[in-house]
């Protein structure tokens, strides 16, 4: 199929997921129209909760695969809209509507580089492509739950805003609960141990303590409380203090070992809540990527979680679209972004498949 021909399928799918709200952990009817749509292109899909997956036609068990992979679920739309979020309405060269930008222009970029070689016979790589659930909110029956379901996979490419270059490491986040102990009393008298002071010895440790491995494309560790919450009334000197510490962590470290120095270091009981969001990255000298840059990619390291977290194998980030629109009110993605995207995509995995 011609790249005009995939361009005008990929916008006209993209518009239909827009009306559809897809909301993480309610995305049942998106899954039902991508699994419908695949099927209709005579592709063969198959399905886990609200994954829809599928394996190039001329799949080879002895050759190695390569994992493509968006989701499509979005995030609820805030009260700064202006447009209709489900409109799906063009204007000046743009596509409005919630997940245009993050991830759908991705999603459906992925989905016609996979039409473009689905038949196609002897391909050096084998292509698994995967729409999946709950990336938003991180869940446990997205690609976590559908990656054991797929053949083994090589590496991933996984579509994500990225203006079409290549995000070879991303940092992983771990959320720490952290719990500061005192003894209640009243705030008249001395010799009191107040547990919000107890806290704050931490929070400073924590705000000056530099992790000594400092990633060259992700920079450095980076904590930041968020949260504190502490007492009851003003006269009362609190036994309990509780305070939340956003930890962006690098490709050094794995979450647990970060866990591990933060926790040696504090006098507060600290509570992961989860290990599973690591850090990700793949080798600048993987084949793929030493590709991409011939073709003029640049590489960088990316602050922003994706499903890359979740997976086990080498993966990157690359697809049409700005991140910095993710999320936003009125989201949307430009008509010649999701056009070049695919350009891209086709020109790199044509010399690279063969």
């Amino acid at each position: 199929m011609n790249q005009p021909a995939l361009y005008l399928k990929a916008v006209s799918l993209l518009k239909d997921l827009i009306l559809i709200p897809s909301f993480s952990k309610e995305e049942g009817k998106t899954a039902d129209l991508l699994e419908q749509w695949l099927q209709a292109e005579g592709v063969a899909v198959q399905r886990l909760e609200h994954n829809v997956w599928a394996t190039n036609l001329h799949f080879d068990a002895s050759k190695p695969t390569i994992l493509l992979n968006s989701h499509h679920d979005t995030v609820k739309p805030n009260k700064g809209y202006t447009r209709d979020p489900f409109s799906a309405d063009e204007a000046e060269g743009k596509l409005f509507g919630l997940g245009s930008n993050d991830a759908g222009g991705a999603l459906v970029s992925l989905i016609a580089l996979f039409l473009h070689f689905y038949k196609e016979k002897n391909l050096a790589w084998n292509l698994v492509l995967a729409a999946t659930a709950e990336e938003e909110i991180s869940g446990t029956k997205g690609i976590e739950l559908l990656y054991s379901h797929l053949p083994e996979i090589s590496f991933a490419l996984v579509g994500e805003p990225t203006g079409m270059q290549m995000a070879i490491a991303e940092k992983g986040l771990l959320v720490l609960d952290a719990y500061a102990s005192g003894k209640a009393g009243h705030a008249a008298h001395d010799n009191i141990i107040n547990a919000i002071y107890e806290a704050m010895q931490d929070i400073a440790w924590i705000r000056q303590f530099a992790f000594p491995r400092v990633s060259p494309l992700l920079g450095k560790v980076k904590m930041s409380v968020t949260q504190i919450d502490a007492g009851t009334q003003h006269n009362v000197v609190p036994d309990r203090c509780h305070f939340v510490v956003d930890v962006r962590v690098n490709d050094q470290y794995s979450n647990r070992e970060v866990f591990e120095i933060i926790d040696s270091h504090t006098k507060s009981e600290i509570i992961a809540r989860s290990f599973r969001l690591n850090a990700s990255s793949i080798p600048e000298e993987h084949p793929f990527v030493q590709a991409g840059k011939q073709l003029g990619c640049s590489l960088y390291g990316s602050p922003t979680l994706s499903d890359q977290a979740l997976l086990p194998c080498p993966s990157l980030k690359m697809g049409p679209g700005d991140s910095r629109r993710s999320h936003q009110a009125d989201e949307f993605i430009y008509l010649n972004e999701l056009e070049a995207g695919i350009a891209l995509y086709l020109r790199l995995f044509e010399s690279f498949l063969r």
